[in-house]
């Protein structure tokens, strides 16, 4: 048993480092960046993440505008210049339909109604049984210029309410 713990530390610190051909071979045939795949609104499912989209903003509502807390109380000076913080629901489609997007922060600035935007690793939240759509740090929102689509705007997929089940299963 005392031989097979310097072993096995032995091999996983030879992968890491590069100690022959194999390591080698696997750096050079590393993939780069896979090209984006970009998908419909009419496509989007709940609880589904990494969607990348390009949409035309309809409308957008601030919901929340809260000041930061008193900066006194806290050490720091980062904590002395904190942005309020935002968030506004934005109607966002394409020609297959429109969902609610929840805008945060600097987002809000970006989801103007006329704007035509595309959503980077975009993800699928649910809100009270209906699905919103979002983008955390994760991802990126990108003004692009006008798009040539007319937006469909009678099928809209955060008015559709959805119920978690569970499933049992049966022997």
């Amino acid at each position: 048993m005392a031989s097979r713990g310097p072993a096995t530390y032995q091999h996983s610190r030879r992968g890491g480092g590069g100690g022959g051909g194999a390591g080698g071979a696997n750096a050079v045939a590393k993939p780069g960046l896979r090209k984006p795949v970009f998908v419909k609104v009419d496509h989007l499912k709940p609880g589904t993440a990494g969607h990348t989209l390009t949409v035309k903003v309809l409308e957008s509502n601030t919901v929340l505008n809260k000041k930061p807390r008193n900066p006194s109380s806290f050490r720091g000076p980062s904590f002395q210049q904190q942005q309020p913080s935002r968030i506004a629901e934005c109607l966002v489609g394409d020609e297959t339909g429109t969902i609610l997007f929840t805008a945060r922060n600097e987002q809000v600035e970006l989801m103007k109604p006329g704007n035509t935007v595309i959503l980077r690793n975009a993800k699928i939240d649910m809100f009270k049984g209906s699905m919103r759509l979002a983008v955390d740090k994760w991802g990126r929102i990108e003004v692009t210029e006008p798009a040539k689509f007319a937006v469909k705007e009678d099928n809209n997929l955060s008015l559709v309410e959805y119920e978690l089940v569970n499933v049992a299963e049966e022997s």
